[in-house]
């Protein structure tokens, strides 16, 4: 793992493009790959522009709240409550805190490929305008997440309700970013085989995971989760991926992003923050290879029509299919298209029609008969797909 100063990432004078887009010469630049498994200490925008444009897979950012403190906080007892009171979490008003958040988010954007996300964490203090901002720069916001925390701090003066959640928006870099990763069937396996929801009930950072400094006191005043991370992680990016951190203060995500073999790049201006980072992601012990591959998806698997299910002969024209209990039955034609009376359409449209419904999975629907039993015409389109990979390797 690297560390590098500020400024120790920048191209080569050779290929050095300019900001019109008009290059010192006539030869295209050459690409020049993000640095992986590296903390860069710096200004996160500088840092982020000299970061060559559409190099990382995915962005999680924590960036400062804003909070607005008036003075120390209490508790009952008096003692006072180590609260974020830093430097890095003050701004002049909110002008400047917008004008600070549009600046690293452009900049973010810059550096994330065609299809890569962005998870930013943040409180009521300020998500809602980073929400806004993101919308404004063309971000496309795919979901808001609720971090429900199983152990909150509570509200010492007792005028509000206890701040028991965190809010992370995750958006894709645009509209058009269709092919973003989201590993819904590895997320789904984990949890029972029901879809994941977009409220997450964990436990603060505490106990042995909290990273202290030689006084035994926090490292860091945010330090996240590391479960937290994982999951972010899991969802959004695959083995292999580079996922960048703006933020990076105790190094969450590249101890996380290690152990799951993805690359990071950390972005921190303090240089005691970004030791102690280093030094924790030091000791992390990378996990099995086999265990974070990452599940194929249905909509990863080669495209296989019906018409090829019946060119194949693995369902004949003229052949029956029919319903798992034999409510409803349609004849094959050659094209690959069945009829049902006098509707002829696809295996899909069929289906939705005999049952009087909207849409219909035809795969799953329809069955033909072999050796006594029913089986699913998906059986066979699994069969060419096995097929089509085995002919690829």
């Amino acid at each position: 793992m690297r560390m590098l100063r500020a400024g120790a990432l920048r191209l080569p004078a050779q290929i050095q493009v300019l900001r019109t887009g008009v290059g010192e010469t006539k030869r295209p630049a050459a690409i020049v790959p993000a640095p992986r498994d590296a903390i860069l200490i710096g200004d996160c925008v500088a840092e982020m522009d000299a970061l060559p444009a559409a190099s990382v897979d995915l962005v999680f950012a924590d960036p400062p709240y804003n909070l607005q403190l008036e003075g120390a906080l209490a508790r009952p007892d008096q003692s006072l409550v180590d609260a974020v009171d830093d430097d890095w979490d003050k701004f002049a008003d909110f002008a400047e805190y917008d004008a600070f958040t549009r600046a690293w988010l452009g900049a973010a954007r810059r550096a994330m490929k065609p299809n890569a996300t962005i998870v930013v964490i943040g409180s009521y203090h300020n998500i809602f305008r980073v929400g806004a901002i993101l919308q404004d720069l063309g971000f496309w916001i795919l979901n808001d997440i609720v971090w429900r925390k199983a152990n909150p701090m509570p509200n010492f003066r007792g005028r509000r309700f206890t701040n028991a959640h965190e809010t992370m928006i995750w958006a894709a870099r645009s509209a058009e970013a269709k092919a973003y990763t989201f590993n819904y069937q590895t997320l789904k396996a984990g949890n029972e085989d029901v879809q994941v929801r977009s409220d997450w009930f964990l436990p603060i950072c505490s106990g042995a995971e909290r990273l202290k400094d030689d006084k035994g006191r926090k490292m860091h005043p945010t330090q996240k989760p590391d479960a937290l991370l994982a999951r972010v992680l899991v969802a959004a990016t695959n083995a292999g991926d580079v996922v960048l951190d703006p933020f990076f203060g105790s190094g969450t995500t590249g101890a996380v992003a290690r152990r799951l073999r993805r690359s990071f790049i950390g972005i921190e201006r303090d240089p005691t923050y970004a030791a102690a980072a280093q030094k924790r992601i030091e000791a992390v012990e990378p996990i099995a290879e086999d265990a974070v591959v990452t599940a194929p998806t249905r909509r990863s698997e080669p495209r296989v029509a019906f018409a090829s299910v019946v060119e194949a002969g693995l369902v004949e024209p003229g052949e029956q299919v029919v319903d798992a209990r034999r409510r409803h039955a349609a004849l094959v034609r050659p094209d690959g298209a069945i009829k049902a009376g006098p509707a002829v359409g696809s295996i899909h449209k069929i289906g939705a029609l005999v049952q009087g419904l909207p849409a219909c999975n035809g795969w799953t629907f329809w069955h033909v008969e072999r050796a006594g039993r029913l089986t699913p015409i998906d059986d066979f389109r699994a069969n060419m797909r096995a097929m089509i990979r085995a002919a690829a390797e």
